[in-house]
């Protein structure tokens, strides 16, 4: 693990939600983007080394729609950056982790991506992600 790479908030709409944190952070959002395989719209924000992900679902049975029924708007996930996504994941699966994705797939903001399942890390959604080259 590299270093926290951000923290993903669901939020029921973005529309709503951007204006809040733009100016909480006193910072522009910098980048939007939908990733259809997740069905989920996002959008980010810089603030110095730290990044905040705003997640709104893109369908109603998506899993951010599902967790907001569930929890309400909040700290869905956090985010490590990692060196060699594959490597980490038989790294974390030999430590008696579970990975909710056999293998990594394309997330937002031009990453790989897997996730660790909550029950073993203590009810938190871990996220491992590694930059696109």
């Amino acid at each position: 693990m590299l270093k926290i790479e951000h923290i993903g908030i669901a939020v029921k709409q973005l529309s709503d939600a951007v204006p809040v944190y733009e100016k909480l952070l006193d910072t522009l959002c910098y980048k939007t983007e939908t990733v259809t395989s997740e069905n989920v719209n996002t959008a980010f924000f810089r603030q110095g080394g730290n990044k905040i992900e705003l997640l709104e679902s893109s369908s109603p049975n998506g899993v951010i729609a599902k967790f907001i029924e569930k929890k309400g708007e909040g700290i869905h996930h956090i985010a490590f950056e990692v060196a060699d996504i594959h490597a980490e994941m038989v790294r974390l699966r030999s430590e008696g982790f579970i990975l909710l994705n056999e293998e990594p797939k394309k997330g937002a903001d031009n990453k790989l991506v897997c996730f660790l399942h909550p029950k073993a890390t203590n009810g938190v959604l871990v996220e491992l992600c590694q930059e696109i080259k």
